[in-house]
């Protein structure tokens, strides 16, 4: 070494004993900003208001209520401009204190990553400080088990980390001082990264960047952009869009019916009366004016103005049930998407997995796999005292990497190694595990006697091992056989340590060479249990229809046992039925045979990530139907398939906790952060996992269904008493009646009926069945044509039924119309017509079944919010007076007001009884069109049956 050299080397090591001093902290700082991430700028909740008015539900309102009070200084309709208005701002303000709330609650959660600490060495001590006050230049202490804050250069030391958050790849790497030649980004050795786990090993490091400038942080800052609107927001843009066309639409027959009325059938189509008013200027002016108000009338009525504040009561509601559930909502979109999933990208470690290998069998010198608590008492001893003096220290003080930890859990020191035998041990002499030598030794002395225990790479012990310690003495290893076992273990991707030792004086421990004619403990092998849930979890998910596809680092042969063991390979509900692919890269017969123990013969696939590379988009879009597993993946192969899925219609779910997971979450529909994720994780997530579980995942969808069915069921109630009020308006003037519904009452139905009943719906509880269903296809809108047909039957009764009330001689005659007394009771039932058909409806729109008390059980809230409106209702008949036009009815009245209602109740089961064969005639017709050859000449296509393909394993 030089002389310069030598200088240089001696003045870092002086710097890492004595550290920054305070004031070249402060300049530091100064210069190169602290150690935290730009936090994404959250809108102030006034400007998150004002958001909330891009709702296409809401812009219908604004519209309505700008023509309102264009036309309000003619029509003087205070009650019904304030109704829109009050409509408009509680509903937004509804939904932007929930997401406002979300929101505090997330940032509560990740402010609690930022209370973490680390130790430095500033002015030649060594100090505890908040993660946040590192600046460049700290000399960073670092040793087993802590998180790396931020990106160093190794000064002196050695240290196993763990880049999987960064990187997803699980396997350790050493870093030690000095640059490797020819390392570049993350594979650089002399350099740690914010984000790894310091598995092993202690060290000192000069901090080199902080905050954004880190790898971590440059990665965070390329994710800060908004996602698109999500499938139900667009699916209620098309929604508002019809409605307006709709009551746009009714508007115009409105007002040229009134207009019809006013100059023909008033003046009895004599032609001189009508030529009489066309010619008189304030006629014409008086009557335009009024259809124009009767029209805006309509407009109004015709918009569900009740919808907005449904979805945002239904949200919020469901945002703090599902906080208690494990599930925090970033997003409205994350419930909304989570609903409708079609395939589900998840990861193996952590999430199907408990993340924690531990050793699931060991296998001894004899030959046989057998699980820890099987193993004769002697040989558990030996096996738990050479992991112990080999790591397990660290392991028991909570340290150590996570092979140290799963020989903790399974053999116990305090187990195993009890009384004076694990006081009396001394280590005499050892030599750490390094990814250079791939092993650890430890000599130990304990009554006078000394024994080398060694563990590592069986590749590396095995040539060093004579013997085998079968829990009684020593026997000759067979080690023809041992190869056999081991390659069986390693073939599967399955970790494999061995544990050795060797009885007597060996001197050179300390130099790391190994001693000859050792003796094999064990051959333990490691891996990552299932999670008990994952399965059930697994098992819902694929009922529910939706696809689930794991993503992992791992070896084929490893992901699909753990994918056969989860059920992933089992049929999903209305996805097997489609084709297989002819275009798939094919598998030699060895490897089909290979990997037909773990996949169904019915057709799921399993591909790497070089097999993924290797195809075109168009390829992959036509085996992803049957795609189960993806083995040795890399973080790019995630947004491809995100992307890939969307393209193909469906709503894509992808789960992720690491930096590399960050791109996949943000791209896809609803991306679910795990809490123990990182930062950047949960910011790019819709939807917070907090204890990491799938089945969390399971109950997210279920609540995103019950969601989405609250809104449909909704919009089929109002849309039904809507069409019915249009109907009304437009028919009733020309039976005499101008105003059978006053502004008012219109007032009430609009505002109080509408607030109530999104209460009732939004208080419907998650029903099981919702997720024995397949997920609503993205191209399916809110109102399907088979509700379309449901409003209009339905709507198209209660005006007829209306009208026959109003007309009708035996009802005028009960109520003796004509008398000042019986026409006030008149109108008064027919307006609680108008209401109570509404809610005998809303039993109908609960359920798709033509019994509309189905499942009443699990309605929750509904049935008290229905009676809650319809005692308000009546109480309003009675105490409403000349300000609602209502006077209290008799029994006999109320009663027959009530039966009249109820008639909405078998007319709507009678509806949806009729609405399967009308649909079988639709299909079968359209189906023989389709067959029929359309050249008489040409035979129609004959189906091939449906035929396996060579990569289909």
């Amino acid at each position: 070494m030089s002389a310069n050299a030598k200088k240089n080397a001696g003045t870092q090591e002086k710097n890492a004993l004595f550290g920054l001093s305070e004031e070249e902290v402060k300049i530091s700082r100064e210069k190169y900003g602290e150690n935290a991430l730009q936090k994404r700028k959250r809108k102030g909740f006034f400007k998150q208001y004002l958001s909330a008015f891009s709702d296409p539900i809401i812009r219908i309102l604004l519209v309505a209520l700008a023509i309102n009070l264009i036309f309000f200084i003619r029509s003087r309709n205070v009650t019904e401009t304030a109704g829109i208005a009050v409509a408009v701002f509680l509903s937004t303000f509804v939904s932007t204190l929930s997401e406002y709330g979300s929101e505090s609650a997330f940032e509560q959660l990740m402010a609690q990553s930022e209370n973490l600490s680390c130790r430095v060495r500033r002015g030649g001590k060594t100090k505890q400080i908040a993660v946040r006050e590192l600046v460049v230049g700290d000399i960073l202490l670092l040793e087993a088990g802590e998180r790396v804050p931020a990106d160093g250069v190794m000064l002196s030391g050695r240290l196993a980390v763990s880049q999987f958050p960064l990187t997803g790849e699980s396997a350790e790497i050493e870093k030690t001082p000095g640059a490797l030649a020819g390392a570049e980004g993350l594979s650089r050795r002399e350099k740690v990264f914010e984000g790894s786990l310091v598995t092993g090993g202690e060290a000192a490091v000069r901090v080199s960047e902080v905050g954004e400038n880190t790898f971590y942080g440059q990665m965070a800052g390329a994710l800060r952009q908004d996602k698109g609107d999500s499938p139900l927001k667009r699916k209620l843009s098309v929604l508002a869009g019809t409605l307006s066309r709709f009551g746009y639409l009714a508007a115009v027959l409105v007002a040229l019916a009134d207009l019809f009325n006013a100059f023909f059938l008033d003046n009895a189509m004599n032609p001189a009366l009508i030529k009489a008013d066309f010619q008189n200027p304030v006629t014409v002016f008086s009557c335009l004016m009024h259809a124009v108000t009767l029209a805006i009338a309509v407009v109004v009525v015709a918009v569900p103005e009740g919808l907005p504040m449904m979805i945002a009561v239904v949200l919020s509601s469901n945002r703090a049930k599902m906080a208690k559930d494990n599930v925090l909502v970033k997003r409205a979109a994350g419930i909304e998407a989570a609903g409708g999933m079609k395939i589900l990208f998840t990861d193996k470690t952590g999430t199907l997995t408990r993340g924690m290998p531990s050793v699931g069998r060991v296998l001894t010198g004899r030959g046989e796999l057998l699980p820890p608590d099987r193993l004769p008492a002697l040989l558990a001893e030996k096996i738990a005292a050479c992991a112990y003096f080999n790591g397990g220290e660290a392991a028991a003080k909570g340290g150590g990497n996570a092979a140290d930890r799963a020989f903790k859990a399974a053999f116990p020191p305090e187990t195993y190694l009890r009384g004076a035998r694990l006081r009396e041990a001394k280590i005499i002499s050892r030599q750490k595990f390094s990814t250079e030598n791939k092993y650890a030794l430890a000599a130990v002395q304990s009554g006078g006697e000394t024994t080398v225990y060694f563990q590592g790479a069986p590749e590396i012990l095995l040539p060093h091992i004579a013997y085998c310690f079968n829990g009684e003495s020593n026997l000759p290893l067979d080690a023809a056989l041992m190869k056999k076992r081991l390659h069986e273990q390693t073939s599967r991707g399955r970790r494999v340590i061995a544990l050795a030792c060797y009885e007597g004086e060996f001197p050179r421990v300390s130099e790391g060479i190994l001693p000859e004619n050792a003796t094999l403990l064990a051959l333990a092998v490691l891996c990552d249990e299932l999670r008990p849930e994952a399965k059930t979890a697994v098992d819902d998910l694929r009922g529910a229809g939706v696809q689930v596809v794991m993503i992992t680092g791992d070896h084929p042969e490893t992901a699909a046992a753990i994918a056969k063991e989860a059920g992933l390979f089992l049929p999903v509900r209305q996805i097997e039925k489609r084709k297989t692919s002819h275009h798939t890269p094919r598998k030699s017969k060895a490897e089909a045979q290979k990997y037909a123990p773990y996949v169904e013969s019915g057709g799921a696939v399993v591909l790497t990530g070089g097999e993924l590379a290797a195809m075109s988009d168009e390829e992959v879009l036509k085996i992803l139907p049957r795609l189960r597993v993806v083995a040795r993946a890399l973080p790019t192969d995630k947004s491809r398939l995100v992307e890939l899925s969307k393209r193909l219609g469906c709503v894509t779910g992808m789960t992720g906790d690491g930096i590399n997971d960050a791109a996949a979450l943000k791209k896809a529909d609803v991306g679910f952060a795990l809490g123990s994720g990182t930062e950047v994780a949960k910011e790019a997530g819709d939807v917070v996992i907090t204890d990491d579980n799938l089945s969390s995942v399971v109950k997210a969808a279920a609540y995103g269904r019950r969601v989405f069915k609250s809104i449909r069921q909704f919009v089929v109630f109002q849309l039904t008493m809507n069409l019915c009020a249009v109907g009304v308006s437009l028919l009733a003037p020309f039976i005499g009646f101008d105003t059978p519904v006053t502004v008012m009452q219109m007032l009430w139905i609009n505002m109080i009926m509408d607030t109530l009943a999104s209460l009732a719906f939004a208080g419907i509880r998650v029903d099981p069945q919702d997720m024995r269903r397949p997920p609503v296809p993205l191209s399916e809108p809110v109102l399907t044509k088979r509700l379309a047909g449901r409003v209009a039957a339905t709507g198209i009764y209660c005006v007829l039924l209306c009208l026959y009330f109003l007309k009708s001689p035996e009802i005028a005659s009960f109520f003796r119309v004509g008398e000042s007394r019986g026409t006030a009771h008149f109108y008064t039932a027919f307006f609680s017509i108008f209401v109570f058909s509404g809610l005998f409806g809303a039993f109908h729109a609960r359920t798709d079944s033509p019994n509309p008390f189905r499942r009443m059980k699990g309605g929750g809230s509904f049935v008290i919010f229905i009676a809650l409106t319809s005692f308000c209702q009546i109480a309003l008949l009675y105490f409403g007076g000349t300000v609602f036009r209502t006077s209290g009815l008799t029994f006999a009245e109320l009663i027959l007001t009530l039966a009249l209602s109820a008639t909405v109740l078998p007319v709507g089961a009678l509806v949806k009884l009729a609405e399967r064969p009308v649909e079988a005639i639709y299909t079968l017709r359209k189906t023989r069109k389709s067959r029929r050859p359309k050249n008489k000449n040409i035979k129609a296509p004959i189906k091939n049956p449906l035929v396996a393909h060579n990569n289909i394993v």
